[in-house]
């Protein structure tokens, strides 16, 4: 392999953690050069499509950084959205990320999702953008997060989305109204008023 080639996909990894094909494309590069530095060591397939180098270091948000590599037009939700903004002593050991209604399902299997669909008011209110690793990681704010924790509560339980609005009015993460705001977009305004009354 051509050192060049190579010194040149190495000086991608500074701008961000995880390659795809296409990346490397859109530098000049074909993409067989990522095929030939995973067979060498120097890169690892964390998933289809998806490399990193083999002796990066890898931090606790990596899974979002490929999940937003996966699905870049996801947003992280519930769960993953809730460690995130540290409303949760809870480590998912896959992604939740939210879709469009109208989207197509994705099929990744690295990393781990679990995939919610929901209307296009409820997917395209309270995202926030991220960068992580070098990746611009869409997120859900903590008070659409808590709204979405409550109309998920069936699946990760309601014990869980008491704890995330009670973290979340006390490390002031979302005000009262931005959380009845939520709460309205998401539809769960008379699931949440008597605990956000109790918590006045």
């Amino acid at each position: 392999m051509s050192t060049t080639k190579r010194d040149q996909i190495l000086k991608l990894f500074r701008k961000t953690a995880v390659l795809r094909p296409r990346d490397v494309e859109a530098a000049g590069i074909s993409r067989t050069y990522l095929n030939k530095l995973h067979l060498q060591g120097v890169l690892d397939r964390s998933g289809r499509g998806l490399y990193v180098l083999a002796d990066g270091e890898t931090t606790e948000q990596r899974s979002l950084v490929e999940a937003a590599r996966r699905v870049p037009q996801g947003v992280v939700c519930v769960l993953s959205a809730l460690q995130f903004h540290g409303l949760t002593t809870q480590a998912p050991f896959e992604v939740w990320l939210a879709i469009d209604r109208n989207a197509r399902r994705p099929r990744a299997a690295a990393p781990p999702l679990r995939v919610v669909s929901l209307s296009r008011t409820a997917f395209v209110y309270g995202v926030q953008e991220h960068t992580l690793e070098g990746v611009r990681v869409r997120i859900y704010s903590p008070a659409k997060t808590v709204a979405d924790c409550f109309k998920f509560r069936n699946k990760v339980g309601i014990d869980v989305a008491l704890e995330a609005l009670r973290d979340c009015l006390a490390q002031k993460k979302a005000t009262f109204d931005q959380l009845w705001e939520a709460a309205k977009i998401c539809r769960m305004t008379n699931v949440m008023r008597p605990y956000l009354e109790a918590l006045a």
